[in-house]
C-alpha cells in the first residue's frame, strides 16, 4: 500500500491584507491632496489697445518736377525742377538721402568730371515759385554739385537728422552739364563727347525709420 504526500497550501495571513489595503488607501489620499491648490487671477477691465505707426514718404511735381524732360544741353547750363517730399502718415522719419538710376549709361551718367551734376536746395519755411525759382522762405543748400555718376552709385544725404511726420520738403533740383570744351570739324563730333547723348533718369528719395524709443508712462 502506497501513501500519497498532497502538498500544503499556504494561506494568506489576513491581518498582513487588512494592513495592505489601509497602506494603499492612505496613499491615494495622500496624492490626490498634492495636485489641490488656489488660484487667483487679475486682468484689466478695459481693453488696452496696442497699434504700430506707419512710416510714409510721398513726392509730388511742383510745377515743372521730374516729369518734365531736360533737353538741349550745352556745356554750363542748369535746369531747375521743383518738387515737394511730404512726411505722411504716423511716424517720423531720418537719415534721408538722394540716388539716381539711369536707364543708359552715356559720359552723361558714369562720367564725374564733365557728366551731369545735381545740387538740392529747400526752400525752408516757404515754397518754391515754379518759373522765377524764387523762395519765399529762406534758401538752403542741402545737396552741392554732386555728380550724377556718385548719385547712381552712392546716395547723398540731404538730410542727416530726423524728418517730422507731417512735415513737406519743399526742394529745387538743380542739373548742369559743366563747363567743357569741345571741337566738331566738318560736321563731325570728337571722340567720347558730350554731345548728343541721353538717358532717362529715375530719382528716388530713401529714409528709415526715427530712433527706436523706450516710453516709461
Amino acid at each position: 500500500m502506497s501513501v500519497i504526500a498532497t502538498p500544503s497550501v499556504r494561506r494568506p495571513n489576513p491581518r498582513l491584507l487588512a494592513a495592505f489595503a489601509v497602506g494603499a488607501a492612505g496613499l491615494a489620499i495622500t496624492g490626490g491632496g498634492v495636485f489641490a491648490a488656489l488660484n487667483a487671477t487679475a486682468s484689466n477691465t478695459t481693453a488696452q489697445n496696442a497699434t504700430s505707426g506707419i512710416l510714409s514718404l510721398t513726392m509730388a511735381d511742383n510745377g515743372a518736377g521730374f516729369t518734365q524732360a531736360i533737353s538741349n544741353l550745352a556745356p554750363g547750363d542748369t535746369v531747375n525742377r521743383y518738387v515737394n517730399l511730404t512726411q505722411g502718415s504716423s511716424l517720423d522719419g531720418k537719415a534721408l538721402t538722394l540716388g539716381v538710376s539711369a536707364a543708359a549709361a552715356t559720359k552723361l551718367t558714369t562720367d564725374a568730371t564733365n557728366g551731369l551734376h545735381v545740387t538740392v536746395t529747400q526752400c525752408n519755411a516757404g515754397t518754391w515759385t515754379p518759373g522765377t525759382g524764387i523762395c519765399s522762405g529762406t534758401p538752403a543748400v542741402l545737396v552741392t554739385n554732386a555728380a550724377l555718376s556718385t548719385l547712381i552709385t552712392t546716395p547723398a544725404s540731404v538730410v542727416g537728422g530726423a524728418v517730422a511726420k507731417g512735415s513737406v520738403l519743399n526742394l529745387q533740383i538743380s542739373t548742369t552739364l559743366p563747363d567743357q570744351t569741345e571741337t566738331t570739324t566738318n560736321g563731325v563730333v570728337p571722340g567720347a563727347t558730350i554731345q548728343g547723348l541721353s538717358s532717362s533718369l529715375t530719382w528716388t528719395f530713401t529714409e528709415t525709420q526715427r530712433t527706436a524709443s523706450t516710453t516709461t508712462n
